[in-house]
């Protein structure tokens, strides 16, 4: 009889045996943690029995006639599950067999069978867990690895200056949602002038180099498009010589009829290089003298400033004074880079075309381009070099040849031939939203009053590399890079 008690409870226990390790296997804990907390807390149960009228304590639990089991830690490890949960099977199957061995010191021998087979059942329970885990971590690396795959993403930075994302943009953002709709990408243009990258992100390396491949495309054209204002170009300063600057004050001065000291000041103000309206100025002008402008007409018929074409802002500003050598479209910050160092790496060249001699050069007069004086696109001071040797031209050629063998010169413009002039009125280019074409100005009567003037003789000093639209504290286009001239005559 005792045997048959001692068989009846062990076939309880290794029953509730397998019970607790198929419940431990559905609690233990998922592995799609792990990345994210660094390691998992695992726990095996405590438990205490009665058997024969004897009480026994695990983990301070007092337990009558029944087996509990009770949660208790064992180690904090970011390993493999499965190594844990075959050391809690095989503990709590030692403390079944010692307990047994307990039952009775007379009936061991007839108990063994019985030993034998719960360990043989605990084998195959063992396995039958191990695979249990191994599988669910199989599956949970392959749950957590499609995971990564639908969340993963391809992102890259493209450098565009800002006066080119609105052409990345394009109206309504029009041009943007087809980039973004054809290669299923998204697009962000930042909103601030300052910032020049754009970060393409997709799904894949192939949609977002599909979506790079596009926008290039439309920043080549963009390129080559009058909408695109040059950025940059190689000056001449001019506006390094006061007296000369104090001359085109006073030129400005007397064609708007300008005899305020003051007013004359802020001519500075004024620009070609935007679009602005300026309607207080217009209205002064309007109603501002014509003495500077003698046309053959009865006084009272004389016309105004305006209806001639004359307004503060086709004015080059004397401080911005220079001599312009090549135009450039640099619209990123790679591209101005690659500028400078162009520009500074054939400094010593430049000097060799200069004969290592300082070099002047001598304005005198009024001339036109781009049409006639009854109807002037602008109004330039002719340059001669004083001397007569052609350095200067010489010079000029090395830094053009450099820069369009850099790649930094529009087709266009290299092709152009090279004219040097001092720009001194200019008339304005339309509103952005309309065709792009020059307005004119009638310059007669300013060519028969200035048409022999005499602007005096200048040293050149050095060439800068100058952005446009950009100016330092002394009024000129801010340098970014800069090559000396010779300032010693030999």
């Amino acid at each position: 009889m005792i045997a048959s008690s001692c068989r009846v409870l062990f076939n309880f226990r290794v029953g509730r045996v397998l019970k607790f390790t198929c419940t431990y296997v559905a609690l233990k804990p998922l592995n799609h943690h792990l990345p994210l907390l660094g390691h998992c807390d695992y726990r095996v149960l405590s438990y205490s029995v009665n058997m024969d009228g004897r009480r026994h304590k695990r983990s301070g639990v007092d337990h009558n006639n029944k087996l509990n089991l009770v949660w208790r830690p064992v180690s904090k490890l970011s390993t493999q599950v499965s190594s844990n949960e075959e050391c809690s099977v095989v503990e709590v199957t030692d403390k079944l067999e010692e307990e047994v061995h307990s039952c009775s010191s007379t009936k061991i021998s007839s108990a063994q069978d019985d030993i034998e087979m719960a360990s043989a059942v605990t084998e195959a329970t063992k396995l039958t867990t191990c695979s249990s885990a191994s599988q669910d971590n199989e599956e949970d690396k392959g749950l957590e690895g499609e995971t990564v795959l639908l969340t993963e993403k391809h992102s890259i930075s493209v450098e565009v200056g800002a006066s080119l994302h609105r052409f990345i943009r394009g109206k309504g953002g029009s041009t943007q949602k087809m980039i973004e709709d054809e290669t299923g990408v998204k697009i962000k243009i930042p909103l601030s002038n300052k910032k020049d990258s754009i970060i393409i992100e997709g799904l894949s390396s192939e949609s977002v180099s599909r979506a790079s491949e596009k926008m290039q495309a439309i920043i080549d054209e963009a390129v080559k498009s009058p909408s695109l204002d040059y950025s940059h170009f190689i000056s001449l300063p001019l506006a390094i010589h006061p007296e000369l600057v104090d001359k085109l004050v006073n030129f400005q001065n007397s064609i708007l009829g300008i005899t305020d000291s003051s007013q004359g000041e802020n001519l500075d103000g004024g620009s070609n290089e935007d679009d602005s309206n300026n309607e207080d100025e217009d209205q002064k002008l309007k109603k501002g003298s014509d003495v500077a402008v003698e046309l053959k007409a009865e006084p009272s018929k004389s016309p105004t400033l305006s209806d001639l074409g004359i307004e503060k802002s086709i004015f080059i500003k004397p401080k911005t004074f220079h001599l312009t050598v090549l135009m450039l479209k640099l619209w990123n910050k790679d591209r101005v880079h690659a500028a400078t160092e162009v520009l500074q790496s054939i400094s010593s060249e430049v000097m060799e075309a200069l004969d290592n001699r300082a070099l002047s050069i001598r304005l005198k007069g009024l001339n036109c381009m781009r049409g006639s004086f009854a109807k002037a696109g602008v109004l330039y001071a002719p340059v001669e070099e004083i001397g007569n040797e052609g350095r200067l031209m010489r010079a000029c050629q090395v830094i053009i040849d450099a820069f369009v063998k850099a790649g930094l010169v529009l087709e266009k413009d290299a092709n152009q031939k090279l004219k040097l002039h001092a720009t001194v009125m200019k008339a304005r280019h339309g509103q952005r939203n309309q065709k792009r074409k020059f307005s004119t100005f009638d310059a007669r009567g300013i060519y028969k009053q200035y048409g022999s003037e005499e602007w005096g003789e200048y040293l050149i000093r050095e060439a800068h590399l100058s952005q446009r639209f950009v100016y330092d504290d002394k009024g000129y286009y801010h340098c970014c890079a800069s090559i000396p001239f010779p300032e010693i005559c030999k």
